[in-house]
């Protein structure tokens, strides 16, 4: 089978012939429908953060069809439709039974620490096989696995209660989707904070009040906004010391900033003045989890989530395609998110 995989850090993704997997007593084969590209594809290729081993494939947004089934499993069969949760976990071990996976003392993920979905075939245990409805599109499926679920993991982490306020520093792929949700849960005011004018205007139709960080000082503009209270949560998608600092800095007292971006280096704030004094929390948000996924499949299901403005582009299963994909959200592009339809 065909697939596109990561050979070097810092060079370009290839195009490979390798042979279909096999499939295990509890495993799925899943023939790839859809494979969303994330930001975080872009720092694997790039060696930010590492991969092994080498070659890969990457691709960790993965919706499509079982295509067959190991002889132990019940709980889907041929010709499903369905999205991957990413993390393969042992089920077994501590975190597994607190319903904290992804902390897994043996798990893995794919598209980073296995071969993922930039192919035309995966496997995955059967318990990662999350049915999808047939309203859902699957390049929506895809996508919906990793900037939809982080998300909602994010929103879970920090807390949000009806009533409260909501700054989302980064309105792209994960962006839209928190803006959405956080209204979903009851937020009254939510700030989408991006330097685009495009993904700002889409986050603006779905009800965020707009706050462009290329001609304002986002930090000011959403104390003047809130009467000069600040949010009471901050999400920071980016992954950039710059908005790492501004969301905590956006927080009002009793304030909750959850980190989300991938960032290879520190930001640096001031304890006292701006944690302390104010009683804020800064709290990591590490991938998803697997019983938060049914709710978000329902939630687009019943239109509560739109993904159909999130998609703004798909390419073939071609590695030029791919790696030109990946270049673009280096540069902060203008698509939202990118899918490769196999």
């Amino acid at each position: 089978m065909k697939a596109v995989r990561l050979i070097k850090p810092g060079q370009p993704l290839e195009m490979q012939e390798i042979p279909v997997p096999s499939v295990g007593a509890k495993d799925v084969l899943v023939r790839v429908k859809a494979a969303g590209i994330c930001r975080s594809d872009m720092h694997y290729r790039a060696g930010v953060s590492p991969v092994h081993p080498l070659p890969l494939t990457l691709g960790h947004e993965v919706a499509g069809m079982i295509e067959e089934i190991g002889a132990a499993v019940r709980n889907v069969k041929a010709g499903d439709r369905v999205c991957l949760h990413y993390l393969v976990t042992c089920g077994d071990c501590r975190y597994c039974a607190q319903g904290c996976e992804q902390f897994c003392t043996t798990g893995s993920m794919i598209g980073k620490y296995q071969d993922g979905g930039y192919a035309e075939y995966i496997v995955v245990p059967s318990r990662n096989a999350i049915p999808l409805s047939e309203e859902i599109p699957f390049e929506q499926g895809a996508i919906m696995m990793c900037s939809s679920a982080t998300s909602l993991h994010a929103l879970y982490k920090a807390d949000l209660k009806p009533g409260e306020s909501v700054a989302i520093f980064g309105v792209g792929g994960l962006g839209i989707s928190a803006v959405q949700l956080a209204r979903a849960f009851g937020a009254l005011d939510v700030y989408g904070v991006d330097i685009n004018d495009d993904k700002l205007k889409l986050a603006e139709s779905y009800g965020a009040i707009p706050v462009n960080a290329s001609t304002t000082d986002p930090v000011a503009e959403i104390k003047r906004l809130s009467g000069g209270r600040g949010v009471d949560v901050a999400l920071e998608l980016v992954g950039l010391p710059q908005t790492m600092k501004q969301a905590v800095l956006s927080l009002g007292l009793f304030g909750r900033a959850v980190m989300v971006g991938l960032a290879d280096q520190p930001f640096e704030i001031n304890s006292y003045r701006d944690v302390i004094l104010k009683e804020a929390q800064i709290i990591g948000c590490s991938d998803h989890l697997l019983q938060e996924l049914p709710l978000l499949v329902e939630l687009v299901r019943r239109g509560a989530l739109d993904l159909s403005s999130v998609v703004t582009r798909t390419v073939p299963l071609d590695a030029e395609a791919i790696n030109a994909a990946l270049d673009d959200l280096e540069t902060f592009g203008p698509s939202i998110r990118t899918v490769i339809m196999p």
